[in-house]
């Protein structure tokens, strides 16, 4: 069972033109390009071909990805984003109270994931500040194993 996909409203929006591009264009693109592999004769020894068959496989496991992730997806509406809590959709500054540098993330579902700017919700950073309140510190183990406590000083709404 595939698990829901948390989308922002701009990320469904690039998700859909993503997946017209490649069932339209790319899929005319590969398509003239197997036809034209063809013309050059015996495709069992034929290296076009067979890089454009196994292009064409790829853009239509992309194409089904997109629409899987299409089916399943819950889309974040601005006016449910609570900004006393972190939550999807959050756009977050914190302090590092040990460096004292600031950061500000928006928190994404991991589809839309882009670190450092668009952190997911499922990310080691996202997952530790959903749920908690501005002045609230957090302990976060990063990627690199190093430890960092984050306070939060501001939560916003961060979609548009």
């Amino acid at each position: 069972m595939p698990k829901d996909v948390i989308l922002t409203p701009d990320g469904l929006l690039k998700l859909k033109e993503e997946l017209e591009q490649l069932s339209t264009v790319k899929r005319r693109e590969v398509a003239a390009r197997i036809k034209e592999a063809r013309e050059f004769g015996d495709i069992s020894e034929n290296s076009e071909y067979d890089d454009a068959k196994n292009e064409q496989a790829m853009l239509e496991q992309r194409i089904a990805q997109l629409e899987e992730r299409l089916r399943s997806a819950s889309v974040i509406d601005a006016s449910d984003i609570d900004t006393d809590v972190v939550s999807v959709g959050s756009a977050v500054n914190v302090k590092d109270e040990d460096t004292g540098a600031t950061n500000k993330f928006l928190i994404v579902g991991s589809a839309e994931a882009k670190p450092p700017e668009r952190l997911s919700n499922e990310s080691p950073v996202g997952k530790a500040l959903m749920g908690r309140r501005k002045g609230d510190v957090v302990d976060v183990v990063l990627p690199n194993g190093k430890k960092r406590q984050l306070r939060i000083t501001k939560i916003d709404i961060g979609l548009k």
